[in-house]
């Protein structure tokens, strides 16, 4: 049997263009430069402003449609390991880079607040604020978000975390019987994606809980499962019908994306070209640093607004120009931080990030000509 490939080119094109959609919702979201530019595309930003957000349900499906590849590819909880281990190391693989980011955030907001005075820029951070969000307890906590974005990350460890206790649980009922494991496995899970589709998830008093974004989620994981070879177009079928309906209740843009994600990467497993399409370095690349770019391109915009809005003010083609410019550095900006801080060792990538933090203070500190 040949390995699975590290690399899947469906995905990470997917990833590519989903995390360019959020660096765009939150140019088009934040800052004056977007209020600015508005008089010259407003059917654009609006449509930013408004719709480019759902590109993060793609990530959702992704995340869960990989976790069942990794935990259990046929539905049945393959990994040894003990669920509370394995969900730490899943916490510290998000955190790390998360951790950095953040500081890169504070001394973002810190420069920026030198230049100018808008609501979008985070007030000075508090230890117990900073603390929140490193145990990823700020949306629990109802504390102030330091950068755009951070409740994903929370969400994604809540959602692994659920996953991971169903599946643990699904086993205990037939720890020796891989068939009867994987159908409770599915069952199990299953149920959580309808309960999360028919109710937590039209209530959005649960939106800091990963109940509420099971839904997205789990139709990720079941489409793992319904698109493994040999398997029946049924349950795919199945999984699309009770999506609809779920739509049929209660329409909701964010879970037809997240259902078209779904069957798009099903009928692509299904048809042996998820490994083969779209090729291309470029896409590739993207798709890797796009955890990166999400992670750093807040402050990275924070700073271009500060900038252009002292420089420019009232100037529409100017302030266009200048979300442009935002846009590109975020990518600059990703794809240092995925060189040298996600894909380094935890102390490197926190030594890096505190490094790059007192550089900036110091530099904020000293008194301009």
């Amino acid at each position: 049997m040949s390995p699975r490939p590290s690399r899947l080119p469906c995905i990470d094109a997917l990833k590519a263009v989903s995390s360019q959609l959020i660096v765009l919702h939150h140019l088009a979201f934040y800052g004056p430069m977007s209020d600015t530019a508005y008089r010259l595309a407003p059917g654009l930003v609006d449509w930013l402003y408004d719709y480019a957000r759902i590109a993060v349900q793609v990530f959702l499906v992704i995340s869960g449609f990989l976790a069942a590849r990794s935990l259990a590819p046929h539905g049945r909880l393959e990994i040894r390991e003990h669920p509370l281990a394995m969900l730490w190391r899943r916490y510290l693989k998000l955190v790390v880079p998360f951790a950095a980011a953040l500081l890169l955030s504070i001394a973002g907001a810190a420069l920026a607040r030198q230049w100018m005075s808008h609501e979008s820029i985070p007030a000075p951070a508090q230890l117990m604020q900073f603390l929140a969000h490193l145990t990823l307890l700020h949306n629990v906590l109802g504390v102030d978000a330091l950068s755009a974005g951070v409740w994903y990350v929370a969400i994604d460890l809540q959602l692994f975390g659920l996953l991971l206790l169903a599946l643990w649980a699904a086993r205990t009922f037939a720890p020796r019987q891989a068939q009867a494991g994987a159908v409770a496995g599915i069952g199990v899970v299953a149920l959580l994606a309808l309960a999360s589709l028919f109710w937590f998830n039209r209530d959005a008093a649960w939106d800091i809980w990963a109940v509420y974004f099971f839904g997205a989620y789990g139709m990720g994981t079941l489409a793992w499962w319904a698109s493994n070879p040999g398997r029946l177009a049924m349950p795919l079928l199945v999984l699309g019908a009770v999506a609809l309906a779920a739509l049929s209740v209660d329409f909701r843009l964010r879970i037809a994306v997240a259902l078209a994600t779904a069957l798009l990467l099903a009928v692509a497993r299904r048809g042996g070209w998820m490994e083969r399409w779209p090729r291309g370095h470029v896409i590739g690349f993207f798709g890797r640093i796009s955890y990166s770019v999400f992670l750093v391109h807040f402050p990275v915009c924070l700073l271009a607004n500060a900038l252009v809005s002292n420089l420019a003010p009232g100037q529409p083609v100017l302030n266009a120009l200048g979300m442009a410019a935002a846009w590109a550095l975020s990518n600059v900006a990703g794809a240092l931080f995925h060189r040298y801080v996600e894909s380094a060792s935890p102390l490197a990538a926190l030594r890096a990030a505190w490094d790059w933090l007192s550089d900036a203070r110091g530099s904020a500190s000293r008194p301009t000509m």
